[in-house]
């Protein structure tokens, strides 16, 4: 998310991916030297909240799928597999040659406010957005399709959906997964610079030694950066916790923005501020780091803190006013075929909802498949949390509140 980028329900346990698949022709990330990371803004004036449906109904866009065989893809950066060049991605051509649909893929997606509030006008009036999916977080997610902006899936259509994992595969947002489909994972968590950092961070509250003042920066996503302060302070953020835990979590990230000890409050670009050593310690997303790393030796370690850390989703959604459902359908399924879904993870390093994918990761890269970071395990699994699902009200009053207190 990127931020997303960012939920599965509360206490997931992801059972053992076993298949039978193998993808032997794939490239994963660690052979392949990432330039630039993608930016992420903090993001735009919180977009209106509410229940309000679009004047065109989904169920009444005219599909032309079958005479205009284009599919339009709007996602984060560094969130599809590439090539060494960093110039094509390997799985889209791959879809392309076998359904001879055109795909037009864009990272234009850095923040799910900022994103929601460009399109949220057309969204409403029921029009085409320009996109036929979109990739947004949960919380983000949940509130398209409460107010009627996406498209029903024809589940008949896309087999492999039933690959998704279970603890996925039906969510308070999206009942039997009829509107959504997830694409990627991960936790948020602590990250720091290992020479400059040599004790490592092991709880939230290590972040704020007097030591790292003026080095520390967290994330812009609100659920990550108060989720993280929330469990710290004993509070779980995917259960019913109240408006005085959520303010005293607040309070906590005012006081160390006022008195200079975080330096930023970022998106993505966080990664660029660890790269150059503006920054030391972070609240980072686990992919991330992972990837940073392949750049710069090992540098860097990310961690859960001991008290939890939060784990997070995004989300394929087919946009209201879409004229071209059918052809993101085959998009999405064919993106739930464990070894493309191998392929993929192996280059975004974020954990693959895809049921198979590890057995088929074996063929790409074996340590991968042994990443706990893309395939966590049980026991990992039971130290994250989700934060719950906001109603309308709460999200725009907390979202307003964060927003005000980081400067946004």
């Amino acid at each position: 998310m990127r931020p997303h980028r960012r939920p599965v329900p509360a206490d997931p346990r992801v059972r053992a991916l076993v298949a039978q698949a193998a993808n032997r022709g794939a490239m994963s990330r660690r052979s392949f030297l990432v330039g630039a990371l993608g930016t992420a803004g903090v993001g735009a004036v919180l977009a209106a909240c509410g229940t309000g449906s679009p004047s065109t109904s989904a169920s009444s866009a005219q599909d032309l799928s079958g005479r205009e065989k284009v599919v339009r893809w709007a996602n984060w950066t560094q969130y599809l597999d590439q090539d060494e060049d960093g110039t094509t991605y390997p799985s889209l051509q791959a879809f392309e040659e076998q359904s001879g649909i055109a795909v037009t893929y864009a990272e234009d997606v850095d923040d799910n406010d900022a994103f929601y509030g460009k399109v949220s006008g057309q969204l409403k009036n029921g029009q085409d957005i320009g996109y036929d999916i979109v990739t947004l977080t949960d919380w983000m997610a949940a509130r398209m399709i409460r107010q009627g902006y996406t498209q029903q899936l024809d589940r008949s259509r896309m087999p492999h959906a039933d690959n998704i994992l279970p603890n996925l595969a039906d969510v308070d947002f999206d009942e039997g997964r009829l509107h959504s489909l997830t694409w990627q994972s991960g936790f948020a968590g602590l990250a720091w610079d290992k020479e400059k950092v040599p004790g490592g961070l092991h709880t939230l509250s290590d972040l704020w030694a007097p030591e790292l003042a003026g080095r520390v920066e967290v994330l812009s996503e609100m659920r990550d950066t108060i989720g993280l302060i929330m469990l710290d302070q004993g509070v779980d953020p995917s259960g019913a916790w109240t408006d005085d835990d959520f303010h005293a979590a607040l309070e906590v990230l005012r006081e160390k923005i006022d008195s200079g000890h975080i330096r930023q409050v970022r998106g993505n670009a966080y990664t660029q501020d660890l790269a150059s050593g503006d920054a030391i310690a972070v609240i980072g997303w686990s992919g991330d780091i992972t990837s940073l790393n392949y750049e710069a030796d090992g540098r860097f370690e990310f961690a859960l803190p001991e008290a939890g850390g939060t784990l997070w989703s995004d989300n394929l959604l087919v946009p209201v006013g879409s004229p071209h459902r059918r052809n993101a359908e085959d998009l999405m399924n064919y993106y739930y075929d464990p070894e493309v879904a191998a392929q993929v993870a192996a280059w975004v390093n974020y954990i693959t909802p895809v049921q198979g994918a590890q057995e088929a990761m074996l063929a790409i890269d074996p340590e991968l498949a042994e990443d706990p970071m893309i395939f966590p395990t049980e026991e990992i699994l039971a130290g994250v949390r989700v934060f719950r699902t906001l109603t309308p009200d709460e999200e725009e009053r907390y979202n307003g509140e964060f927003l005000t207190v980081i400067g946004a």
